[in-house]
């Protein structure tokens, strides 16, 4: 791209360089001026070339950002799907585990008024113990 600008602000400086003023038509311009004027139109081709060149390599700096962008959020993506699939799994894993966790929870409840009952038991039979041990006194 930069060699067709190139080429393109070369040649029509060329045919530049020996023109005349359009206000003036039949008086020749000194050559001096002529030549500065070629130097000058060249260096303002070569700062604008410059220019385009700087745009086009920040165009491709920011062409490979966003490419590398998309290519980490595809990777984000991905490992997105693989959570969301494992969390599915475990929450139907968990889902197949109720029926024991209820069971589980029923055990624990029987289990805690089995001890209650237990403690109320060792409670009668000291009250009991100590009653009789009170009627054999006597």
């Amino acid at each position: 791209m930069t060699e067709n600008v190139e080429n393109s602000l070369s040649n029509k400086m060329t045919s530049l360089s020996t023109s005349t003023s359009s206000f003036e038509p039949m008086i020749s311009h000194d050559p001096r001026l002529n030549e500065l004027a070629t130097n000058m139109f060249k260096k303002t081709a070569d700062y604008l070339i410059g220019e385009l060149n700087s745009t086009q390599a920040d165009y491709e700096v920011l062409e490979k950002m966003n490419n590398a962008t998309i290519t980490k959020y595809s990777d984000m993506k991905q490992i997105t799907v693989n959570i969301s699939n494992s969390i599915e799994e475990q929450n139907q894993r968990y889902k197949q585990l109720i029926p024991q966790l209820e069971q589980i929870d029923q055990i624990y409840d029987s289990v805690l008024k089995l001890e209650q009952a237990a403690y109320k038991l060792d409670h009668y039979a000291k009250r009991l113990e100590a009653k009789f041990k009170q009627l054999e006194k006597q």
